[in-house]
């Protein structure tokens, strides 16, 4: 299909070219940039002309903006500076920039803004609330990938890793110890409160600490096992943290995690006031900074960008290739020196850390930290992002959290709406239902159709690495040494 469409494209393009009356030699005699830039004006005319003849002209910015990504990009992908290929970090810089300042022309309470154009069917673009949970998710996603994606451990717990640090938070970022008063780290700390108050920017870390700690704990005494059998255990550890967070306010005589109340109100960021003192801010910025959903916005985002750089430093190092050996065949790893038993809880451990700071800045984001936002869906979700996007592969499983995530949070809604609207009682266009669907009351068999649909077209995932496309495509084929003549 894709051989067919672009030898379509290839024959439209000669065709243009000779009724503009220039040959195919004379074509290719002109210089590269020459070409590049005629190619990229031609199909931006053709953009252009296109969005005229629809009438969407609050479109033509994206519109050119596809075109340079999707034309000028890739030729000029080869083009090196300073030894690198340009395409490796264009594309990259430009998803970062977009993203850094998407807060300023985007609306924290509704998504609009007179800047951006409403999206067909999904309306209105992403809010700032949802865009923090798609870097949380984002972060977890990444964290899941180091025991899924690389080392090939098939994880369905993994929810306890985000609750264990969703609860860390609790302990030291607000007053469930009210028998300990402790004031510490100067950043966003609020005084005068009883209980144990830490810095978010310390309680982050030490939460990533401790459940990677929980995590070399569980690890230890499961990892022995493989494939159904390991998935089992962890879907059984994960049920077991979310039970303790249930039923912990009478272990032993002690309240630890409030019950099914959970720890609540747990410490925000502080953004505000320490910047108004340290950068002289205006004085409202002071009253207003912790609430403001940009800054959080930046700091997950920073948190994901730190986390992007871990993935890919072990993902290239020597125990990260450790990790693939042993996902690729564990007996031949063991033969070729690898410490089986080290090397997995590694990769467990790691994935435990990050997972535990993205459910400590969760925990402070959303206030509390309560044992009904634990349970197994989320390990489920967590793992649907890392094979729809891509085992493996970073920029895939950062795809497929965003995606998911924000379907989940957004997305479903209004494709409901945009339904009900065309088709639903009293539709714009005709009616073919006469009660309004609530579409995301399917969410979960959405999302397993779409699994199901990407694992029949496309099984390495949307946006798989290199090797695990190689794996899939190009296999194995068993063929006989020599022919077998039956008599």
């Amino acid at each position: 299909m894709r051989r067919r469409l672009g030898a379509a494209i290839s024959s439209y393009w000669w065709l243009a070219l000779g009724r503009a009356g220039l040959s195919r030699e004379r074509w290719l005699g002109l210089p590269r940039p020459a070409r590049r830039a005629a190619k990229a004006m031609l199909w931006t005319a053709v953009t252009l002309a296109l969005v005229a003849g629809l009438g969407v002209w609050q479109w033509s910015g994206l519109a050119i903006a596809a075109v340079v990504l999707v034309l000028v990009v890739p030729d000029y992908s080869r083009v090196r500076f300073r030894g690198r290929a340009v395409g490796s970090w264009f594309l990259p810089a430009a998803v970062l920039a977009i993203a850094v300042t998407y807060p300023f022309y985007a609306s924290s309470s509704t998504g609009v803004s007179p800047g951006l154009p409403q999206l067909p069917v999904f309306g209105t673009f992403p809010l700032m609330s949802t865009l923090v949970n798609m870097g949380i998710f984002t972060m977890m996603a990444l964290g899941l990938n180091f025991v899924v994606g690389y080392a090939g451990l098939l994880d369905l717990g993994y929810v306890a890793f985000y609750a264990i640090g969703s609860y860390t938070a609790g302990w030291l970022a607000s007053s469930q110890f009210s028998q300990v008063n402790l004031n510490f780290g100067g950043i966003g700390v609020i005084t005068g409160l009883t209980g144990i108050h830490i810095s978010l920017w310390l309680v982050l870390p030490a939460a990533g600490i401790i459940t990677a700690v929980g995590g070399i704990l569980i690890g230890l005494p499961t990892l022995r096992l493989r494939g159904d059998y390991l998935a089992i255990v962890t879907l059984g550890f994960g049920e077991i943290v979310q039970l303790v967070a249930r039923n912990g306010d009478s272990l032993g005589g002690f309240n630890l995690t409030n019950g099914t109340g959970g720890i609540s109100p747990i410490d925000p960021p502080g953004f505000g006031n320490w910047l108004h003192h340290h950068l002289t801010l205006p004085a409202d910025y002071g009253a207003l900074g912790t609430t403001f959903d940009r800054d959080y916005f930046w700091t997950v985002l920073a948190l994901v960008l730190f986390t992007i750089f871990c993935s890919a430093r072990l993902r290239d190092s020597r125990l990260g290739r450790a990790w693939v050996a042993i996902r690729e065949d564990e007996v031949a790893a063991a033969a070729m020196g690898v410490p089986l038993m080290r090397t997995k809880t590694w990769a467990y451990a790691t994935g435990a850390f990050f997972g535990g700071v993205a459910g400590a800045f969760y925990a402070s984001y959303n206030g509390s930290s309560n044992p009904d936002e634990f349970f197994f869906q989320i390990s489920v979700l967590i793992l649907v992002m890392v094979i729809l996007g891509g085992m493996g592969n970073i920029v895939g499983v950062i795809f497929g959290a965003c995606f998911i995530t924000y379907l989940n949070l957004e997305g479903l809604n209004n494709i409901g709406a945009w339904l009900n609207g065309h088709f639903g009682p009293g539709g714009s266009d005709f009616e073919l239902w006469h009660k309004a669907i609530d579409v995301p009351e399917y969410e979960y068999g959405i999302f397993g159709v779409i699994l199901v649909v990407v694992m029949l077209f496309r099984p390495e995932g949307i946006i798989p690495s290199r090797r695990r496309a190689a794996e899939l495509h190009e296999g194995v084929h068993d063929e006989p040494l020599y022919d077998v003549e039956l008599a």
